[in-house]
């Protein structure tokens, strides 16, 4: 039997359930999901194997007008998508009626490649809503293959799966078999780190933050990590670390226990708050931490 390959990129607006989707197909949690908007900023692959094929799975950021550099740079992360994808998955959830960006429907909806068109959350409606939302959808999108799910509880995800593998090209695989994704060791600690933040703490903070892993040093039974949480104000490092260091202590212990289940070892984790002034606007710190790549 023929090998199948190809880049599947699921694109949509922020918080429909992109992460939660990527995650199920893979069977690991490889991008972080919080019920706040912007979560992902950076385009994450994730590889799922078969014995005929390989799935090249591509969560990008939600798709927004940008405010600011680091909001201009996750929209490049977007674009990109457009460019190497084999199967376009676009995401909406019940109550959605457009996309944030009218450039990138179109692109959607004059797509020459397979696109499938997921409808999210569908355990948050009845019969009647959700019929409403097809019939507009349908016609908003004639070009794509429709599917009703519920990504966190499972529904239709595996026939979306197995229609994604029938649409993947005839090739070898890109990257070895057993690789789970193209990102290093120190991404999913910092992912880990943030995903904590955005969950604890409220307002500007979680979007005023970086997380920088500047020591990774695996052991036999243990791993440990130094890692750097990035604040633009001093102001923000205070909450951060909060009353007696308590606020630090509470992200720094479940993000800890979240790791030691992903590198499925014992993990070591000191946390540090350093300020580091707009850097949200610097092109120089936004290409340290991997966003523009130009």
């Amino acid at each position: 039997m023929a090998h199948k390959a190809g880049f599947v990129n699921i694109i949509g607006n922020p918080n429909v359930g992109k992460s939660t989707l990527m995650n199920a197909f893979i069977g690991e949690k490889l991008s972080i999901i919080t019920s706040k908007a912007q979560t992902t900023r950076h385009r994450i692959l994730g590889i799922v194997n078969g014995e005929d094929f390989q799935m090249v799975l591509s969560d990008t950021p939600g798709i927004i007008k940008p405010a600011y550099q680091l909001q201009e740079s996750m929209m490049d992360f977007v674009k990109s998508a457009f460019e190497d994808a084999d199967v376009l998955v676009y995401m909406v959830e019940i109550g959605e009626k457009e996309l944030k960006d009218e450039a990138f429907f179109k692109k959607i909806t004059n797509s020459k490649i397979p696109v499938l068109l997921l409808l999210n959350k569908i355990d948050n409606s009845n019969q009647e809503q959700l019929e409403e939302q097809a019939e507009l959808w349908q016609s908003k999108v004639p070009n794509a293959e429709f599917y009703p799910i519920s990504a966190l509880n499972g529904f239709n995800v595996q026939n979306v799966f197995e229609r994604i593998v029938e649409l993947l090209p005839e090739s070898p695989p890109f990257y070895p078999k057993d690789q789970l994704t193209d990102k290093p060791e120190r991404f999913f600690v910092n992912e880990a780190i943030r995903e904590k933040i955005l969950l604890h703490y409220k307002k500007e903070i979680p979007y005023a933050v970086e997380i920088d892993t500047e020591e990774f040093h695996e052991e036999e039974d243990i791993i440990r990590m130094r890692s750097v949480i990035m604040v633009e104000r001093d102001t923000q490092k205070g909450i951060i670390i909060g009353h007696k260091g308590s606020a630090l202590k509470r992200v720094g212990m479940e993000a800890r226990k979240d790791l030691e289940k992903f590198f499925g070892k014992q993990v070591h984790l000191e946390l540090y708050v350093k300020v580091n002034k707009n850097w949200r606007s610097s092109m120089k710190q936004l290409r340290r931490f991997g966003y523009n790549q130009k």
